[in-house]
């Protein structure tokens, strides 16, 4: 009798281990890993004032969640969702697993607002960015001019 229960218990507990790393958000690759790339700020017109944008990538197997950013160098950073007539808050911005996420010109994007000194071309202000699984990956982003468009931008620096 117990050698037929464990002949029974052994396949579930197989089951139930396999089971175990599927949970929400895993897909088995591990933990996120999240970098950043084609950062920069467009030279604003205010001196207290900017939008940022950038890209967020997850080479790992578990999604993730943009969920604050902030920075020494302005009062407060928001991030928004813009359509053709309105603007919004996010409280989040999902960055899935073996995927990524951006701030772009004319969707998602992240207001830095009171800025403690004003933007100019080849500065940069630094941005925290805080994730629900990842923690904090500090990012410096330069200051590029109005037009500029990141066909060529490299990684941002980030620790």
């Amino acid at each position: 009798m117990i050698g037929r229960r464990r002949a029974v218990l052994a396949p579930v507990l197989v089951a139930a281990a396999v089971l175990t790393g599927c949970g929400s958000g895993s897909q088995g690759g591990g933990p996120a890993r999240i970098s950043v790339s084609e950062a920069y700020i467009p030279l604003p017109a205010s001196p207290t004032d900017a939008a940022g944008y950038l890209t967020l990538h997850n080479t790992g197997g578990t999604d993730d969640q943009l969920v604050k950013v902030g920075s020494p160098d302005a009062r407060q950073v928001t991030m928004h969702r813009s359509t053709a007539t309105s603007m919004a808050a996010l409280p989040e911005l999902p960055v899935p697993a073996h995927g990524s996420a951006a701030f772009t010109r004319g969707g998602d994007h992240l207001m830095i607002m009171g800025l403690a000194h004003r933007p100019t071309l080849g500065s940069t202000v630094r941005l925290d960015l805080t994730f629900a699984r990842s923690g904090t990956i500090t990012v410096k982003v330069p200051i590029k001019p109005l037009a500029y468009r990141p066909s060529d931008a490299g990684t941002a620096s980030g620790s």
